[in-house]
């Protein structure tokens, strides 16, 4: 879920550089260097690799189809489950020891002479607190897998011509499903974004709105899961004309740059800035016209902490800032924006998502229904995102009037579409990471992205 800032405050862009596939001159420059990466561990199996995946290797129908017979015995074996097709066993029940999918092992970046920090995280101590932390990764990593195999299961069955609504409506049935929803412990963390085209983020339909996936649409979905407010905040882009490629790649990229360079001690400057030099150096032609892709310069990725999906610190997209560094045991939403209009985004149309203030205290209320609503939300949602769908689905009714009173009180705040100029095309990445104390963790890494 995208954080918005005001970019009219020039400390809060930043500044940086990293080494990453850049076009120059027209033609790409691959970066040489390696880093060491592991694989997710073997219990993470279970994640098929995504049918339409671009990058993955070209293989033969055959070998295909007898690995994924290999894999599903294997993990029969090892847990007497296998997920349906479409998936809707919960997790924990493909799971019962309890131990999930580890996300993919990176080393924090440090400099080639810095020993000292080389040691540091490898040292006994910090594995010992690596150690300590086991049930939270647990929990999170939970969270990873519901998200990986209900956004695999909707790349496949998602196709132009359905309704958005259906869409978000069978992810979250899906997400539900795998989560093993359980009020406030386990759930969604907040509504399926599906914003078309040049509309960036926080975009969901409310009842009533028909509209339809086109071929010819860019669409950006993200959406969240949770175990005990430990939240996975994870999005793709969607284009089925091959047109838009290089906008999906830049933004892909960028995306990728921001993970590599984020880590413990990093500067966020430095983040913002190595995204912004990879994701300007990519060009995309349409119709005849030729476009540099664009970072959405006020939109930001973001800290995420229980129940809080912004928990304070920004992770820019572009250069110049804030100095502010990373730090040890801290979950990062890496998310990167790319725009061939103008790169900046305003407020616009109908407003369907929510949340209510993280830190509000007792404000007394006169209307009635604003108190009942109130304890609804309370109950359901907490502090994490809503939007008016989900109302729906409890029962709720007649309650726009309550929930601008909310508003006004500065009790729940409203979320409205994020949007660049008529006519331009937008794309997202993302992906939560988790800065451990020997390593970087990307949580929610799959075989598609």
């Amino acid at each position: 879920m995208s954080d918005l800032k005001d970019d009219t405050n020039p400390d809060k862009l930043i500044e940086a550089t990293e080494n990453l596939e850049i076009s120059e001159g027209g033609k790409k420059k691959k970066n040489k260097k390696k880093k060491k990466v592991t694989e997710p561990s073997e219990n993470a199996e279970n994640l098929e690799p995504q049918e339409n995946d671009a990058d993955a290797p070209t293989t033969n129908e055959g070998d295909e189809e007898e690995k994924t017979k290999k894999k599903k015995n294997k993990n029969k074996k090892k847990t007497g489950k296998i997920q349906t097709d479409p998936p809707t066993l919960p997790i924990s029940s493909l799971f019962p020891s309890g131990n999930y999918p580890e996300g993919q092992i990176m080393e924090h970046p440090i400099a080639a002479d810095d020993q000292k920090a080389k040691d540091r995280f490898s040292s006994e101590e910090a594995r010992a607190i690596d150690r300590l932390q086991l049930d939270m990764y647990n929990d999170v990593r939970q969270a990873a897998e519901a998200h990986r195999q209900t956004r695999q299961h909707i790349q496949r069955w998602i196709k132009p011509g359905m309704k958005m609504i259906d869409i978000c409506e069978e992810l979250e049935s899906t997400a539900r499903k795998l989560i093993n929803e359980n009020g406030l412990e386990a759930g969604l963390a907040f509504p399926t974004g599906c914003s078309r085209n040049n509309v960036a983020a926080h975009y969901t339909p409310n009842a009533g709105d028909d509209t339809v996936l086109e071929y010819d649409d860019v669409v950006k979905l993200d959406f969240g899961t949770h175990i005990k407010g430990r939240i996975i905040d994870c999005a793709w882009t969607l284009a089925f004309n091959e047109r838009y490629d290089p906008l999906l790649l830049a933004v892909k990229e960028a995306t990728e740059t921001g993970i590599r360079t984020a880590g413990i001690d990093a500067r966020l400057c430095d983040v913002g800035a190595a995204i912004q030099e990879v994701m300007e150096s990519h060009e995309i032609e349409l119709d005849g016209k030729t476009y540099q892709v664009k970072s959405i310069r006020n939109l930001n990725g973001h800290s995420i902490c229980p129940y809080q999906i912004h928990a304070g610190k920004s992770v820019p997209i572009i250069k110049g800032g804030e100095t502010t560094r990373m730090e040890e045991n801290e979950f990062y939403a890496i998310e990167t924006f790319g725009s061939t209009g103008k790169g900046h985004v305003h407020e616009d149309m109908e407003c369907s998502h929510y949340m209510k203030e993280f830190d509000v205290g007792h404000i007394p209320l006169r209307l009635q229904k604003s108190k009942q609503l109130l304890n609804v939300i309370n109950k359901n949602f907490g502090t994490l995102a809503f939007c008016r769908r989900w109302l729906d689905r409890l029962g709720e009714t007649r309650y726009l009037m309550a929930l601008k009173d909310l508003g006004e009180k500065g009790i729940v705040n409203p979320y409205p579409p994020l949007v660049d100029i008529k006519g331009c095309y937008t794309a997202q990445y993302e992906h939560t990471i988790l800065l451990r104390p020997t390593c970087k963790e990307v949580i929610s890494r799959g075989t598609d992205y």
